[in-house]
């Protein structure tokens, strides 16, 4: 039996990745805008940004919630290296920093051509240690989720930094908004949202797709798919090729060929959302005020 107050069917396909009796679980309610979430199966643990309250947030199952960074420069998007470091995109200082095992801060990138980023907003990790980031405006537009500013780069671009060198290019920079990011399971794909919507009534609102050329650039750009509902912001994909966006109304989950499966209803409009737990088959969903929980029949692909 499916709870049609909880779940809206567009695909049969989709009633075999969610369980028909779940619960969606609210675990904090607390934040101005919830957004970042990252799963530490190693301390059983998940972090997540609340972006206007300058805090990074750790929730430990029968633990409870835990401030794990204060003041936290905004950040916004997080994700794990190769080697389990946290990665994390931090509006107020407009860069993109790792946190060593120590605790220590180092700096990824901060300017490209000389002149300071926007606000990088979300981050992914190839295989091959690069890593991958978009930079909208998001962060500059006000002070309500960093400091208001004027750009000083002339696109809004999704940038590659090389872990070997640290050249910071940029592989795309048609986007009006990029926002989340993700690789198919196989890594021969990068899906970006465009979030461009959310301050302009007539842009996309939709995911682009790209193939990804030995691990460094980007060809064939084209429309993956359109959210019906709000916009897209942070993506995920499970070990299946299937992608999960958020959404206004909640998690719309597509088959990797576009096609709409189903959605998840959440009752605040939804940021972004990560696979976690001890199976990888628990869905994190961060939304306006709330960290909530879903179980779900699939597994995150094996991403940071």
């Amino acid at each position: 039996m499916i709870n049609t107050a909880l779940y809206e069917v567009h695909d049969q396909r989709f009633t075999g990745l969610i369980v028909g009796s779940a619960v969606l679980e609210e675990l904090y309610s607390s934040c101005r805008w919830a957004e970042g979430p990252v799963w530490f199966n190693d301390s059983n643990s998940l972090l997540w940004s609340d972006i206007p309250n300058q805090q990074m947030l750790r929730w430990i199952p029968d633990g409870g919630v835990s401030v794990f960074r204060s003041p936290s420069n905004f950040t916004n998007g997080n994700t794990r290296d190769r080697e389990g470091r946290l990665i994390s995109c931090e509006h107020g200082t407009r860069r993109v920093t790792r946190t060593e095992v120590n605790g220590a801060i180092t700096v990824l990138a901060d300017r490209y051509l000389g002149k300071c980023l926007n606000s990088p907003n979300d981050v992914v990790v190839h295989s091959n240690g690069s890593i991958w980031f978009s930079d909208p405006t998001y962060g500059i537009l006000s002070d309500y989720e960093g400091y208001k500013s004027e750009p000083e780069q002339s696109s809004r671009n999704v940038y590659r930094l090389d872990p070997a060198s640290g050249d910071l290019s940029a592989v795309v920079t048609d986007f009006l908004q990029p926002n989340g990011l993700v690789f198919s399971p196989d890594e021969s794909l990068l899906y970006v949202a465009d979030s461009g919507a959310s301050h302009t009534d007539s842009a996309p609102r939709h995911i682009r797709v790209f193939d990804v050329v030995d691990g460094k650039t980007l060809s064939n750009g084209r429309v993956f798919a359109h959210i019906d509902n709000g916009i897209p912001d942070g993506i995920r994909v499970d070990l299946n090729g299937n992608l999960w966006s958020s959404a206004a109304d909640g998690v719309h989950c597509f088959s990797s060929d576009g096609t709409l499966l189903g959605k998840i209803k959440v009752p605040q409009t939804v940021a972004n959302l990560t696979f976690g737990g001890a199976r990888r088959n628990r869905l994190f969903i961060t939304a306006t005020q709330s960290l909530y929980s879903i179980y779900v029949t699939t597994t995150g692909a094996q991403q940071p």
